[in-house]
């Protein structure tokens, strides 16, 4: 591809930082970059306690545990969201109850949540989709109403807030009880895979500390608490090697200069492609009053599945990777097929599987190469629409 959907940036310091780990002697789990990396989120964000993992899915299996889902148990989320989000709860027992997405957003729709509240509910996962919040202040008085946990899935929603009272701008991943972040290669912030479980909840911190490193409380022994470590709980080893850590840190160091092209990309988008808005003929990327953006995606939203395949098809003949994203979970082979499938309608999640569009998005993507793509875009859809393959 001439131009792909995606590219890890690189900020020139991964390479002397993960030899420098070596050369520390300790290259496992909670090395001195694990260490500059929490210290980095407690610092610039709040989170009360963070604990970097292999994955963002680790991150969610731990916060299953931690607020004890068992068999019984109903967990509510998003139908439209990766597969790692119901994951972790059902490998816990639960049954996933799947909420609708917002009209303008691809976002859980709020107002869905309440009546899918039953005495077995134990907890709202909030996806907040393109680093784009949820309506927190809305689902934290339903968590409040009926004692859920929440759970924040943050995992594109890195350096981005929910917009409160008088303004206030709180970090994503700081309002609920727990929160999950991935550095992805495909995300905002990089290790090629890696992410980090938020304790917003102190009652969890030592348990999670002793749950990630395989059920002991080895954590407490290095930190001298303890004079020997052993099995205390259950657990599994969620440690990612101090090695991913540094490569992560090189990026921490970069946020504001990764952040600040992000956008430029982002806007340099939406004003290229405006008047295809504006003519009818696609949607541009929603941002609600109550959150902030963090430029993780620029999508596309179309009338139809047969004008984005048509999209789709014409940017590839000519060099550009462009793809869609989430299939509708509660529409999955494995969902249907289980005991907990439930027959509803999620007419919006369902529509966003069909008609929604991401576009190249990188820091290194640079100008000429954007307006190419809308050029492209523009092209297709004009043509479409005068041979009225477009049904606007």
């Amino acid at each position: 591809m001439n131009i792909p959907f995606n590219k890890p940036y690189k900020t020139g310091k991964e390479l002397e930082y993960i030899q420098k780990s070596i050369e520390s002697g300790k290259i496992a789990g909670d090395g001195i970059y694990t260490k500059k990396c929490h210290e980095f989120f407690e610092n610039r964000y709040g989170f009360k306690k963070c604990l970097l993992t292999t994955s963002c899915t680790d991150a969610l299996e731990l916060a299953a545990i931690l607020i004890g889902i068992e068999a019984g148990d109903e967990v509510i989320m998003p139908s439209y969201t990766f597969v790692s989000t119901a994951n972790a709860f059902v490998l816990r027992g639960a049954s996933i109850v799947f909420a609708d997405s917002r009209p303008d957003h691809p976002g859980i729709d709020e107002d869905c949540i309440e009546p899918l509240i039953t005495p077995k509910t134990k907890a709202i996962v909030v996806v907040h989709y393109a680093g784009v919040s949820c309506d927190m202040e809305k689902i934290a008085k339903l968590a409040d109403k009926y004692s859920l946990f929440i759970i924040e899935d943050a995992a594109q929603a890195i350096d981005s807030y929910y917009i409160g009272k008088n303004n206030v701008k709180t970090p994503l991943g700081s309002i609920g009880h727990l929160a999950a972040f991935s550095f992805h290669e495909t995300k905002n912030i990089i290790s090629g895979e890696g992410g980090m479980l938020v304790i917003n909840d102190e009652r969890f911190s030592k348990r999670a500390e002793i749950i990630r490193e395989k059920g002991t409380n080895r954590s407490a022994f290095f930190r001298g608490e303890v004079n020997k470590y052993g099995w205390v709980d259950i657990g599994s080893s969620f440690l990612p090697s101090d090695i991913i850590a540094a490569f992560l840190f090189a990026q921490l160091e970069n946020i504001d200069k990764i952040q600040e092209r992000r956008q430029h990309i982002w806007n340099l988008y939406k004003t290229e492609l405006r008047e295809l808005q504006d003519a009818g003929l696609i949607k541009l990327p929603f941002v609600p009053s109550y959150s902030t953006n963090n430029y993780h995606m620029f999508y596309l939203l179309f009338d139809n599945i047969q004008s984005r395949d048509l999209v789709i098809k014409k940017l590839k003949e000519q060099g550009i990777l462009s793809v869609f994203h989430y299939l509708s979970l509660h529409k999955s082979f494995f969902y249907l097929n289980s005991a907990q499938s439930i027959n509803s309608e999620l007419t919006n999640s369902d529509f966003y599987t069909d008609c929604l569009l991401r576009l190249p998005f990188y820091v290194e993507l640079n100008d000429d190469q954007v307006s190419k793509i809308c050029s492209v875009i523009k092209a297709v859809l004009y043509d479409a629409k005068l041979n009225k393959l477009v049904v606007s």
